[in-house]
C-alpha cells in the first residue's frame, strides 16, 4: 500500500469514529515525530503492538478485496512475562468491497461485536486436523444463544450483535450488500499476530509500505525502539 493511502485511511477511520463518539487513548494521536522522542514508558505499546493497523494482507487490493481498518487498544503477550494481562481490545471497521480473509487461531479466543453501521456477514467452519475446512456443522455461540448451522452457512450480525469464535473455526467475514460499513468490536485473550493466524489461503498480515508521502500515523509494527530515542 502507499503511504498516502494508508494516511488517508487513518484520517478516515478517525472521523467515523469521532462520528460514532468512540473516543482513542491519547498514544493514537501521537506523531512521527513524538514517537522518535518517546523512552521506555511506553514499551507497552511498541511490544504488545498496540496502535493502528491498516492492512491489504500483503495483496494490494484493499478496497475491492482483503483489507480492514484496525486499532488494538490493549493487549498483553503471550511470549513476555512482563505483561501480565490476559485480554485483548480492538476496534475495527470494514467496508462493502472488503473481506477479511478465512483464518482461525490456534489459541485465542474472542467476542466479534457489530458496534454501529452496517450488518456483518459471517461464515464459519471448523478445522479438520490437517487444518482444512470441515464440512461438519457448526456449533454457534451468538449473545447467550447456543444453535448448530451447516459448515460455511451465513450468520449476519446487526448492530449491537456478537460472535464467539473458539481456537480452530475458520471464519472469514464481509460487509452484507447495501449496509455501507461497520465498526467492529474485538474482546479476546492476547492477541498474537506473529504466530496465532492461520490463513487458509497464505496470506501476508501487515502491508507492505511504498513511501510516497511522509506519515501521518505510524502503524503498530513501525515504532522507533526507545533506545534510539532522543528522550528517556
Amino acid at each position: 500500500m502507499k503511504r498516502s493511502e494508508i494516511n488517508k485511511c487513518i484520517k478516515e477511520f478517525e472521523a467515523i469514529l469521532k462520528e460514532h463518539r468512540f473516543e482513542l487513548p491519547p498514544f493514537l494521536s501521537f506523531t512521527p515525530e513524538e514517537w522518535a522522542e518517546k523512552g521506555h514508558e511506553y514499551d507497552e505499546i511498541r511490544d504488545n503492538a498496540l496502535g493502528w493497523d491498516i492492512t491489504d494482507y500483503g495483496e494490494g487490493h484493499f478496497y475491492d478485496g482483503k483489507g480492514l481498518y484496525l486499532i488494538t487498544l490493549r493487549n498483553g503477550n503471550v511470549h513476555n512475562d512482563k505483561y501480565t494481562k490476559v485480554y485483548a481490545e480492538k476496534i475495527m471497521m470494514l467496508k462493502e468491497g472488503q473481506i477479511s480473509p478465512n483464518h482461525f487461531h490456534w489459541n485465542k479466543m474472542e467476542d466479534i461485536i457489530n458496534r454501529g453501521g452496517g450488518n456483518v456477514v459471517f461464515r464459519l467452519w471448523n478445522a479438520t486436523k490437517d487444518e482444512k475446512l470441515d464440512d461438519t456443522d457448526v456449533k454457534i455461540f451468538q449473545d447467550g444463544r447456543c444453535y448448530t448451522v451447516p459448515a460455511g452457512s451465513e450468520i449476519i450480525l446487526h448492530p449491537g450483535e456478537s460472535l464467539t469464535l473458539y481456537p480452530y473455526y475458520y471464519h472469514e467475514f464481509c460487509i452484507q450488500p447495501g449496509t455501507g460499513y461497520a465498526l467492529i468490536g474485538e474482546v479476546s485473550m492476547c492477541n498474537d499476530d506473529n504466530s496465532d493466524n492461520r490463513f487458509l489461503e497464505a496470506s501476508g498480515r501487515f502491508p507492505t509500505v511504498e513511501e510516497d508521502e511522509a506519515p501521518y500515523r505510524l502503524l503498530c509494527n513501525e515504532y522507533p525502539p526507545a533506545d534510539s530515542c532522543a528522550k528517556r
